[in-house]
């Protein structure tokens, strides 16, 4: 049907995990399980923390790999938070066609993430203070202020001493953007690899490549790549909001259900302003997958422990407004 082919999707058909399956996949390829469900004797992967945390980031927020790879540290949510859902803003330079918008992270996975943070990325950045890697980096952009974490100094160049809003710096240029700290320079990137150093997206597929691997040497018949994992949150997400939307409608009076509808909305509208889709069109592949699903494994497709998208402060549902203090224009603050 071309009314609804998906343009930026690659057409009707799609691949996607339910819940149960990603999370087989994420432990047996990414954490180095066995197909028991037990560690592996043996299992040397370091990093199977950092690598799960960003993996299941990924599929709760249907954020693109190049997208979520290009965060710095204040933008990702850690620390304490709400029980629900907290949200962070993604900037239109690193997303794709400019699709700026608020991603909403899960409290399961923003205590991971705070996890990864007080540990292992503080440990890496720690030793490489310690070997001044950092002072080698080339045209560096320096945040002198934590305070003032979004604006930047660049260092060199025609561009010397001015400031930048960081939210308006490109993926390469973040990639050399670093803060002072009492201990010395850092990286304002989030995902950190062993040496301290900011990790390539080539580094990030071959992880999957190896998490995919690892599955088929054990015989489980499980593989995923990145958009698949955006897939996944779209299928599971449209699910989950369209099963509590009909309950929830089915409990109210008319005029409750019209108050309801328009604090929450259509859940595949939900869905595409979560994608940054410009079109409904865009979303409607994941409203045909589930009507292709027979009704027993839609029934089992959101298990009790995935968190309603719902649990978000109504004040925030629906705001597409950006950060007052965002930059509109130009490229200095």
């Amino acid at each position: 049907m071309p009314a609804t082919y998906a343009h930026d999707e690659g057409g009707e058909r799609i691949e996607w995990l339910p819940t149960a399956s990603y999370r087989r996949w994420r432990d047996v390829g990414v954490r180095g399980y066995g197909t028991d469900g037990l560690p592996r004797a043996g299992f040397r992967g370091w990093w199977s923390e950092r690598n799960s945390t960003f993996t299941d980031l990924m599929v709760r927020t249907g954020m693109r790999l190049s997208e979520q790879a290009h965060l710095v540290e204040w933008e990702v949510p850690t620390g304490a938070g709400l029980a629900g859902y907290s949200r962070f803003w993604l900037p239109g330079v690193i997303a794709k066609r400019q699709s700026a918008g608020w991603i909403y992270v899960p409290a399961s996975v923003r205590r991971d993430l705070t996890d990864y943070a007080l540990h292992d990325r503080a440990a890496v950045v720690e030793e490489a203070q310690a070997e001044r890697r950092y002072d080698k980096i080339r045209r560096p952009l320096i945040v002198e202020d934590r305070e003032r974490a979004n604006t930047a100094r660049y260092t060199t160049g025609a561009l010397a001493g001015r400031r930048v809003d960081v939210r308006l710096l490109r993926a390469q240029d973040r990639r050399r953007l670093l803060v002072e700290t009492d201990a010395g320079l850092e990286p304002a990137l989030f995902w950190l690899g062993e040496t301290g150093m900011p990790l390539t997206l080539s580094t990030w597929k071959d992880m999957f490549a190896t998490a995919n691997r690892r599955c088929a040497d054990l015989g489980l018949e499980l593989a995923a790549h990145a958009h698949l994992l955006r897939h996944t949150f779209a299928v599971i997400t449209l699910e989950q909001l369209q099963r509590g939307h009909i309950a929830a409608l089915g409990e109210l009076n008319p005029t409750q259900r019209l108050h309801y509808v328009r604090i929450f909305g259509d859940p595949l509208d939900w869905v595409r302003r979560r994608l940054r889709h410009a079109s409904v069109l865009s979303t409607l592949i994941y409203l045909h997958a589930l009507q292709e699903l027979e009704m027993e494994t839609r029934m089992a497709l959101v298990p009790d422990t995935w968190e309603d998208v719902r649990n978000t402060a109504v004040d925030d549902l629906g705001d597409e407004t950006p950060p007052a203090d965002l930059t509109s224009a130009g490229g200095t603050a």
